[in-house]
This record gives structure tokens, C-alpha cells and sequence, in this order.
């Protein structure tokens, strides 16, 4: 593929009002405040959010629909996390740009912003997808676009640990998906523009599709992997004791589980947050905020997030003693972006 990526600064303002959260009694998790902090476009989702050189940068697709031609991602930072500024605009004219993640660079620090860009007809199923990456010292200037990993292969997002940039891919080649035949790999980056595959057939069975990959102690790795079976689609904890990580011991949470992220909090748990359907007493869709049992294999929902229908994809931060969450939700109408923060 070969096509120039246009990229648009815009100084907007975006100073939504805050909705503090009631006060409860003592729980595993608590919601301290959220508050809507993006809503410009007709539809605004697929979030992730990240803190760096003391401030904060939120990333997330806008288009005129959750699925439509004209998907660009849109890229807001904040000194506090309260008052948001949109800094740039990045789009490529025939792509749906979908899914954008943001993270550290080691050596020397810098922002790297990971997406997925799709061909697509209006409505119509994706006709050939590639992942891309642009990278940025500040947040407000970025600079080429670069295609990487193979096509047809959307790399969800990429977890650094020391030099090394690890991320799991999955098939989206039309022929392999409508023969309901497809899985993942397993890619490795020492500069987030050229990537090498550590494990081919990473996981093949039942529809695996967006994975987040951490490290725990002694390099052990952990994968969150979604799964959209036609017959299984619950979530996966994949662990995988030692490099080249090429042996893996998955295990079945039980829960499906959407846009899946999940952190270690200085207390030793893990905490997972993502989108449940059929939850809680109404059985509604939430985005909610889980621990992670890795040892049981269990995913234990703790606090539901102000949420509902259209939902979910969270970037995670631990600052301050909360946990920040990024997310998406249409529960008010419209779907708009969100931040809350948590405290456990």
C-alpha cells in the first residue's frame, strides 16, 4: 500500500461538565468521578488513553457511525485530565482509520500511536486492512505513517517491556472470516515500525480477535484474548511462562469479554476492565470494571462504569493512587467519550 496520510492540528476545547459519583459504602472499587469528555462527532469510540511527559493523551476513532468510510482518529491532551484540547487529527483519505492505541517508546521516550486502516464501501465489509503506526515527541506533531505487519493482520496493540515492543495480531482477510477459519500471531518490535512474527498460530480456535498482552514478574506474559465464535465466544487468559513466549497455557474465563484491557495495581491484583453483556440483574451491556484472578482463571466484575449499548474499549492508567479509565459509551444517546477515575 502506498498513500500519504494527511494529518490536521486543531487548537478545540473540550470542557464538558463533571458528574461526581455518590458516596458508598466501603467496596472492592469505587467510582470517584467520571465525566464526558469528547462527543464533536456523530460517533466517537474505540478509546485508549496514556500519561506522558506529565500529561495526559487520549486517543479515539470519530466518524458518522461505528462502522463508516470515513473513520479518523482524533488525539486530545490535558495537563490535569480535566479540560481537554484536541491537538491533531489524523485521517487517510479511502480509509476507515479504527481502533488507534497509544504508548511509551523506549529510547528515547516518545508517543507511538497504533491503528488499524480498513478499505472499505460505505457499510460494507472491509475489502483489505493493514495496520499503521505514527510516532510523535509531544503529542501535537506527528510524523510518517508507516505501514506494519503483515496485511489483512490487525495488530490490536503493542505492550513495551525494557527495549521490546510485543503484540498479538488477528486475521481479518475476508476469505479466512467468511470461512469462519482464522486466528492469531504473535509480533515482536524493537522500533514500533518493523516487526518480526515470534509465534505463527498463536491461538486458532473459536474466533480469537483483540488481545492485550502484560508482563508480570519474571517476565512472565499474559494474554486477554476476545473471542467471537459462532458457537464460543467467552474470553481467554492466555499465560506464557518464558521468552520466545512460544509455549502458552490458555485458559476459559467464561464471560465474553469486549475491548479488553487490564493492568496490575501496586496491591498485586490484576484488574481487567471491558465490555459484559447480559450483566447484572437487567442484563444489560456495560463497560465494567473486573478483577482478574490469574492464578483461578477468573474474571469477578467489582463496578460497573456509567455505561450502556454501544460501549466499552478503555485505555487504563494507574496515577494518583486511582485508576483512570478512557472509554466509550452511548448510554446518554450519543456515543462519546468518557474518563472516570477509581479508587480500590
Amino acid at each position: 500500500m502506498h498513500m500519504k496520510a494527511k494529518l490536521f492540528l486543531f487548537g478545540l476545547v473540550a470542557a464538558l461538565p463533571a458528574v461526581a459519583a455518590e458516596t458508598t459504602a466501603p467496596a472492592p472499587a469505587r467510582l470517584v468521578e467520571h465525566r464526558k469528555i469528547w462527543d464533536a462527532a456523530p460517533h466517537n469510540a474505540f478509546t485508549d488513553l496514556v500519561r506522558f511527559k506529565d500529561r495526559w493523551y487520549c486517543v479515539f476513532r470519530e466518524g458518522a457511525g461505528h462502522v463508516s468510510p470515513d473513520g479518523a482518529v482524533r488525539v486530545l491532551t490535558s495537563d490535569s485530565g480535566y479540560w481537554w484540547e484536541s491537538v491533531a487529527r489524523i485521517e487517510m483519505p479511502g480509509y476507515d482509520l479504527r481502533d488507534p492505541k497509544v504508548s511509551v517508546m523506549p529510547n528515547p521516550p516518545r508517543l507511538m500511536l497504533l491503528g488499524g486502516a480498513t478499505v472499505r464501501e460505505g457499510k460494507q465489509p472491509a475489502t483489505e486492512s493493514q495496520s499503521f503506526v505514527a510516532i510523535s515527541d509531544d503529542g501535537k506533531k506527528w510524523g510518517k505513517v508507516f505501514w506494519v505487519g503483515p496485511t489483512n493482520q490487525w495488530l490490536w496493540r503493542v505492550t513495551w517491556h525494557r527495549s521490546n515492543g510485543l503484540g498479538v495480531a488477528y486475521d481479518v482477510s475476508p476469505t479466512s472470516r467468511s470461512a469462519k477459519k482464522y486466528g492469531t500471531s504473535l509480533l515482536l518490535t524493537k522500533n514500533g515500525t518493523d516487526y518480526d512474527t515470534l509465534v505463527a498460530d498463536l491461538y486458532t480456535e473459536s474466533g480469537p480477535t483483540e488481545a492485550t498482552l502484560r508482563f508480570g514478574e519474571d517476565d512472565m506474559l499474559y494474554c486477554l484474548q476476545r473471542r467471537d465464535g459462532q458457537t464460543t465466544n467467552s474470553a481467554l487468559l492466555g499465560v506464557s511462562k518464558k521468552i520466545p513466549y512460544s509455549e502458552w497455557d490458555w485458559k476459559d474465563l467464561g464471560k465474553y469479554f469486549g475491548g479488553p484491557n487490564f493492568l496490575q495495581i501496586p496491591d498485586g491484583r490484576w484488574i481487567a476492565v471491558g465490555r459484559l453483556t447480559n450483566h447484572g440483574p437487567d442484563k444489560k451491556t456495560k463497560t465494567v470494571v473486573c478483577e482478574l484472578d490469574t492464578a483461578k482463571a477468573e474474571l469477578k466484575p467489582l463496578l460497573d462504569l456509567p455505561s450502556g449499548g454501544d460501549s466499552s474499549y478503555p485505555g487504563l492508567v494507574w496515577h494518583d493512587n486511582l485508576l483512570w479509565v478512557s472509554y466509550y459509551s452511548s448510554h446518554e444517546g450519543k456515543s462519546a467519550i468518557y474518563l472516570a477515575r477509581v479508587k480500590f
